[in-house]
């Protein structure tokens, strides 16, 4: 009997550890802790989340990962699991690693110089457009075009309400204090519409 009742505890353990496991593997609504706050740090930096980092993975941090997820064309669950983690620390190392902190008022703790510019959006899907830069590069978000005599292409950014960037791209009517930030959907390109942002070079 009582061996009987060793091996039924056992089982149990051994079902609770699997169940954490799991639920580690994906972060999920309602979920708290540093490993919520992560991810919202991430989604902030790539311009996807325009609240605070708080821990809380509430409706906003959902339709931020639900937005980032479609993106980079995941399935959009809302649920950040391996995949959706990958994707999320790819982009933060090629565009918000190297230590470029956000601080609490959403502004980077280093940067060279601020800017305020007059920002338009496009995409591969607008007509006349190519899928690739002046420079090469797959055109996508955190790309941007910008006059190489005011900002030499190159340089990593970060743009208000945009998130982190790379200046790999050029155009006829980009001169000066303008700025062409890429979408990767002609529709979010036409949703972002004209606006005046500030532009911190890095």
């Amino acid at each position: 009997m009582v061996k009987k009742i060793i091996i039924a505890c056992t089982l149990v353990c051994m079902t609770t550890m699997v169940s954490s496991v799991s639920l580690a593997k994906t972060i999920d609504r309602g979920q708290r802790g540093h490993h919520v706050s992560k991810v919202q740090t991430m989604l902030k930096h790539q311009g996807f989340l325009h609240d605070s980092v708080d821990g809380i993975y509430g409706h906003n941090t959902e339709q931020a990962v639900r937005k980032f997820q479609k993106s980079k064309g995941l399935a959009v669950d809302g649920r950040v699991g391996p995949s959706t983690m990958n994707a999320l620390e790819k982009m933060e190392t090629r565009y918000g690693g190297h230590g470029t902190e956000l601080s609490h008022n959403g502004v980077p703790n280093k940067y060279s110089r601020v800017l305020t510019m007059q920002a338009s959006a496009y995409s591969a899907q607008d007509p006349g457009n190519g899928n690739y830069t002046a420079t090469g590069s797959r055109l996508k978000k955190g790309i941007v075009s910008v006059d190489p005599k005011l900002i030499p292409l190159g340089t990593r950014l970060y743009i208000e309400g945009y998130g982190y960037a790379v200046a790999d791209d050029v155009g006829g009517a980009i001169k000066g204090h303008r700025i062409d930030l890429a979408y990767d959907s002609r529709s979010e390109a036409l949703q972002f519409g004209r606006q005046t942002v500030k532009v911190y070079v890095l």
